[in-house]
């Protein structure tokens, strides 16, 4: 048995896992917030304890030795060498990575040149792999890209139509999110799915950030976030796709600046835009249930735009054989689903079980009748887990 531990980093969180390897035990799991605040918040998790502490996370450093010292110090390991391997999440892995790597000088440096593409999300993982690189020194690490699992995507998926010599100098194409997460659930998939020849899925990452990927035979085919996550279906605060003219006649009527108007699309759009009201879905349907018609017609877009991306993926796929719902909405919103379900449902013959479908919070389901012609299956998501597996093989299963 070995002892590997998953970090996700945002520019002011460090989010953890400690696993038992290879039996995927979680031993602890937490997260540290507000790193660079005055008022840090230290939840971890652990022999059915909840401890919550309030220290002052100057930095990812700090965050980060705290962190393992708090292992030590509440006998969850004896010493840092029970530690094998880290893995970190990195948002963006470019046109470089279609799996995850050793962290190496080579690595490290590909991810700082793609900061642009990803300024919050890469330059934040950086930090805290070099925060934890200080204060566990021998423990080997590895990367693992939300964009690896999309790179089997064909030019016609992901060049866009811009003058190509932009495409080529500045490497400006579609590359995805929630590659994990997408991975996990095709994997998953399979025990739905024995009976096919050929695996068509269609898999619905709906969380407040949302896309909705088409795998075949286990490999990304096409996928709805662009060259940022701010494209595909509409999110909590992203617009996601829509006609590219409206951010210069934004930029034109409004006086804001390029910068202005991209933020403003990022953080203030979405659900949060149209409805005037909340980016969170639960917030939004308890509204629409009283009636708020902006409200409503914030849910109704949202509805529409995941089944036209079914729609479509149906088609780029050759037809599917299952539709995975996943993340926040997609595990916990019953409403979410059967809504999605109704408007796909004459064209793809979709059928679920509506009152199954209602008792469904967070946990596996396969909520599609005997008559649909698609499987719908509920599949909670597990990034870290897919994180810790490739940091075991890698570090520590083929070191030996």
């Amino acid at each position: 048995m070995s002892k590997v531990m998953t970090i996700n980093s945002g520019s002011s969180s460090l989010k953890f896992k400690l696993y038992e390897m290879p039996e995927e035990n979680v031993i602890c799991s937490g997260n540290l917030e507000r790193i660079g605040s005055p008022d840090g918040i230290f939840t971890i998790k652990y022999n059915g304890n909840k401890d919550v502490t309030e220290p002052v996370l100057e930095n990812h450093a700090v965050a980060a030795k705290l962190l393992v010292e708090a292992l030590v110090n509440k006998g969850i390991i004896k010493s840092f060498d029970e530690i094998g391997a880290i893995g970190h999440r990195i948002v963006q892995g470019g046109k470089y990575f279609k799996e995850s790597a050793m962290f190496n000088k080579d690595t490290e440096s590909k991810i700082e040149s793609l900061i642009p593409l990803a300024p919050l999300h890469n330059a934040a993982h950086l930090t805290c792999f070099r925060a934890f690189k200080e204060v566990l020194p021998n423990c080997p690490a590895i990367a693992t890209f939300d964009t690896a699992f999309h790179q089997t995507m064909e030019p016609e998926d992901y060049v866009f139509p811009i003058p190509y010599e932009l495409t080529e100098k500045y490497d400006i194409r579609r590359y995805g999110a929630h590659g994990t997460s997408h991975k996990y659930l095709s994997i998953e998939a399979e025990k739905y799915l024995h009976d096919t020849k050929s695996k068509k899925i269609i898999s619905c990452h709906i969380g407040s950030g949302a896309s909705i990927t088409a795998i075949k035979d286990g490999k990304c085919i096409a996928t709805s976030m662009g060259l940022t996550p701010l494209g595909g279906i509409m999110m909590g605060t992203r617009t996601g796709d829509m006609d590219p003219s409206v951010f210069n006649y934004v930029c034109t009527v409004t006086g804001k600046s390029a910068e202005e108007v991209y933020q403003m699309f990022n953080k203030k759009s979405g659900y949060l835009g149209v409805s005037q009201l909340s980016n969170d879905s639960r917030d939004i349907l308890d509204a629409v249930e009283k009636g708020n018609k902006l409200a409503k017609l914030a849910n109704d877009i949202f509805v529409r735009r995941i089944a036209d991306y079914i729609g479509q993926y149906f088609v780029r796929l050759g037809g599917a054989d299952l539709i995975i719902f996943s993340a926040g909405i997609g595990e916990n919103e019953p409403r979410t689903r059967a809504s999605v379900c109704d408007a796909i449902g004459e064209a793809l013959g979709v059928e679920i079980d509506k009152e199954l479908n209602s008792t469904i919070h967070g946990k596996e389901c396969l909520i599609s009748t005997k008559n649909s012609r698609i499987k719908v299956v509920v599949i909670p998501t597990d990034e870290e887990v897919m994180i810790a597996r490739d940091a075991y093989r890698m570090c520590i299963k083929e070191s030996k």
